[in-house]
């Protein structure tokens, strides 16, 4: 092999006046939400240590310094052998950025590191034909369907998505153009760079196959057998881990690890990192990096693990039960499974700390009969709390939501059933908004994510009252071939409503309120295109009862929804035209039905 060249580059090094290849036989862009959340979280951490409000913006060369580890090139063509993952993720982000930024220098000096422009044509800076098409609709701000496309794009338009959901509640408008500062030149790489592309796979291989150091889940293992004095009791326990490991990393990539993680934060840590400059890390947060060190370190005063016994125990039992049950909260996650729906739910709106939440209520004595229970009641609370937060515009991002989530957990763990039922229902209670705020939801930048899940309840809510078998999960499937979308009832037509608006913008609200909107399938919602009312409510009749409501014929021969409506008392009403006035009719009905389905009540009747 020759020579090896490796050098610390910041991003702008990385990416200035520099075309990168991914070759073919790489593996695809496989980034999920998860590690997508992790690297805003670590970025946005890091910086806001340092960042103040008070800082002219020159003040950023002074701030400290991240390191994002090592890419390997080779030198002939700029090959991308290992890195494509953060590199690809870093990329989306810098095009949040000059999506958000004011100063057009600033958009100016970020969108070089991404693209350039020759002739007319667009060619990434991260050079990939098949993502071409994807990232111009990320920038030009045009629809693009991800369906039918290779792995790696599907990703980058679902991550991207991510991103903008992460971003807007992490980074205020003012810090953004510090924040761009801070990521483009203190945030660093060790660049490696082979002169051939053999010797850049010698490189690769050598870094992440030979002499691999153990995991943590591997480190904790050998500590905690080492402590179990029985040979016999140590076979079995390794046996378990061994058996149990395999089940977890079937379910996904580190899961393993994020089962150990979520079980001691939700069981055993008692402090977390203060939101505060120059915090020192809690509990939480070294369990996070390094669990099998706090474990070693607080096995005695914290867990109670003194005995030979204590550790056999704390693996056979304790490691078993929760392990067990994170890989079915996974399962419910991943697949509507009936008695608990709740779970599917909230994980639908991709409310990463539910496990976490879950888990904390859970006393390693309690019988999968009251481990359900408890499951129920905590997923049916979270599915309350979300409502009434995305009701109300208020996020749901994991940076934002974890000190909350873990001060929770503390409150209810190991709890009894009516501890946890008391305790939830306070909680609600107290929030500080209600489900009052669906009097002024409507569709925008933000709530878009949300607002096929919330459309999709009420509606499959209504169907489920009325006698009708239909699927929620098929309403937010986006993998299916006809997907459902959202559907303005109102046209997008300005001009034949003027009467009624006094400018267009007032026009653009109200089409975008809550009650205006349904969901369709694919087909059926383009097929409307531009169909004015009268046309469109001839075609609801023949789609779901949200939208059949709006048409006369689904009051006749009906009775199932006719009692539904007469025991709720909802102003249910076909409408003939809709105008300003039905909107906020519709407003007010979707409201009713809303404190229907996410009623505190709930949690109290599980």
């Amino acid at each position: 092999m020759k020579k090896i060249l490796g050098s610390p580059k910041s991003i702008r090094e990385l990416f200035t006046g520099v075309k990168y290849s991914i070759h073919y036989y790489q593996r695809e862009y496989q980034w999920q939400r998860k590690q997508i959340e992790e690297l805003i979280e670590d970025l946005t951490r890091e910086f806001l240590d340092f960042y103040s409000e008070e800082h002219e913006r020159d003040e950023v060369e002074k701030y400290g310094h991240y390191f994002m580890g090592s890419v390997v090139l080779t030198e002939d063509e700029n090959a991308i052998i290992d890195g494509q993952q953060r590199l690809t993720s870093l990329s989306l982000l810098l095009l949040y950025i000059t999506k958000n930024l004011e100063d057009d220098d600033d958009k100016a000096e970020v969108l070089n590191l991404i693209y350039s422009k020759k002739y007319g044509k667009t060619t990434f800076n991260i050079n990939v034909d098949e993502r071409t098409s994807c990232l111009e609709a990320i920038i030009e701000d045009h629809p693009f369907d991800p369906e039918g496309h290779p792995e790696s794009v599907q990703n980058i338009w679902r991550r991207y998505r991510d991103i903008e959901g992460l971003m807007i509640d992490a980074i205020t408008d003012q810090a953004l153009p510090y924040f761009k500062d801070w990521l483009i030149d203190n945030v660093q790489f060790i660049r490696i760079v082979a002169q051939t592309e053999q010797d850049a796979h010698k490189i690769f291989v050598s870094m992440n196959d030979r002499g691999l150091s153990l995991t943590p889940a591997e480190m904790l293992k050998g500590y905690l057998l080492s402590e179990i004095a029985n040979n016999e009791e140590r076979l079995k326990a390794n046996d378990l881990w061994k058996n149990k490991m395999l089940d977890l990393k079937a379910l996904g990539k580190e899961q393993e690890s994020d089962c150990i993680k979520t079980w001691l934060r939700a069981q055993y840590a008692d402090t977390i990192r203060e939101r505060k400059k120059n915090a020192t890390a809690g509990d939480f947060d070294i369990i996070g990096t390094a669990f099998h060190k706090w474990v070693r370190e607080k096995s005695a005063n914290i867990i109670g693990l003194k005995k030979s016994n204590d550790f056999n125990e704390f693996v056979q039992k304790e490691f078993k039960l929760f392990s067990d049950t994170y890989e079915r909260i996974l399962n419910y996650s991943d697949k509507l499974t009936e008695g608990f729906e709740y779970i599917f739910y909230n994980a639908n709106r991709n409310f990463t700390l539910q496990p976490l939440l879950l888990l904390a209520s859970i006393d390693k004595n309690d019988t999968k009969e009251v481990i359900d229970k408890k499951l129920n009641i905590v997923s049916c609370f979270l599915d309350i709390f979300m409502s009434i937060r995305i009701f109300n515009y208020k996020t749901l991002d994991y940076s934002a939501m974890t000190y909350y989530v873990f001060i929770l957990a503390k409150k209810i763990r190991r709890a009894s059933i009516d501890e946890l039922t008391d305790i939830l229902t306070d909680e609600i209670n107290s929030m500080e908004f209600s489900l009052d705020g669906i009097s002024d939801f409507s569709l925008n930048g933000w709530t878009k994510r949300y607002m096929l899940h919330q459309l999709a309840r009420i509606t499959h809510f209504i169907e489920v009252e009325s006698g009708k078998d239909t699927k929620f999960d098929v309403y937010v499937d986006r993998t299916i071939k006809n997907p459902y979308d959202i559907e303005h009832i109102m046209v997008d037509h300005y001009e034949l409503y003027m009467d009624e608006y006094e400018t267009e913008d007032d026009f653009q609200r109200t089409r975008n309120l809550f009650g205006d909107l349904l969901i369709l399938p694919q087909d059926i919602n383009r097929s409307l295109n531009d169909d004015e009312y009268e046309k469109k409510v001839e075609k609801f009749f023949g789609q779901n009862l949200l939208a059949a409501s709006l048409n006369k014929n689904c009051y006749k021969n009906n009775p199932n929804f006719l009692k539904f409506i007469q025991s709720n008392q909802l102003d249910f009403q076909p409408k003939s035209v809709f105008n300003k006035h039905t909107i906020r009719y519709r407003q007010t009905l979707y409201e009713h039905i809303s404190k229907l389905i996410w009623s505190v009540d709930k949690i109290k009747n599980l």
